[in-house]
Order: C-alpha cells, then sequence, then structure tokens
C-alpha cells in the first residue's frame, strides 16, 4: 500500500499543525461483483494509528463505508522535532506504514 503524508517541515513550538494522511487501498465493502458476477471479497482498512515520537496522537477504527483512497486528516500540537509513524492494518492482514518529520523551532 502506498500513502502520501502532509505535514509541514517546520512549525513553532506549541503550534496546532494540521496532519493528512492519504492511503491506496480499494476499501472494498464486501458488497460490489466483478466481471463475472462474483463478488469481490471485503477487504477495508480497520484500523490506523499515528505515533509523535512514539506517542500516540490518533487512532482511527474505520469501516468499508469510507471510499477508496482514503484521506485522514486530524490536528495535533507540535511539541518537538521528530517523526510521525502511521501505521494500520486491512482486513486480509495487510500491513502498511509511512513515516514523515517535522523540525519544530
Amino acid at each position: 500500500m502506498v500513502a502520501r503524508v502532509q505535514i509541514p517541515k517546520e512549525a513553532k513550538r506549541g503550534q496546532v499543525i494540521r496532519v493528512g494522511l492519504l492511503i491506496q487501498h480499494p476499501m472494498e465493502t464486501g458488497y460490489r461483483l466483478d466481471a463475472d458476477g462474483r463478488k469481490v471479497a471485503k477487504n477495508a482498512i480497520r484500523s490506523l494509528a499515528c505515533t509523535y515520537n512514539g506517542v500516540e496522537v490518533f487512532r482511527a477504527h474505520m469501516s468499508p463505508g469510507i471510499a477508496a483512497n482514503p484521506f485522514i486528516q486530524f490536528p495535533t500540537v507540535a511539541e518537538a522535532s521528530g517523526e510521525l509513524e502511521f501505521t494500520w492494518v486491512d482486513d486480509a492482514g495487510e500491513r502498511g506504514s509511512a513515516k514523515e518529520s517535522i523540525a519544530v523551532t
């Protein structure tokens, strides 16, 4: 799974920043039929977590009602320079991750 992280490269300590994550994933509901009329297996991202320098700052439990290639956005406070790490798992058990660094002054 490919993901794209959107955070500012730099921020001031205490500044609220917007964090965005776009994950390329089909988010199959289990109700769609393929060209041969067979159901496409349900496969959606079910959990997503974000840690900032090892501390969890965001967690989401998702459902197949979310569109393909989900874009998740949330605020957090820039406390220190470091790394935001995103991890997720889907119904098929596949795991994905992405990282992005931020400099805090």
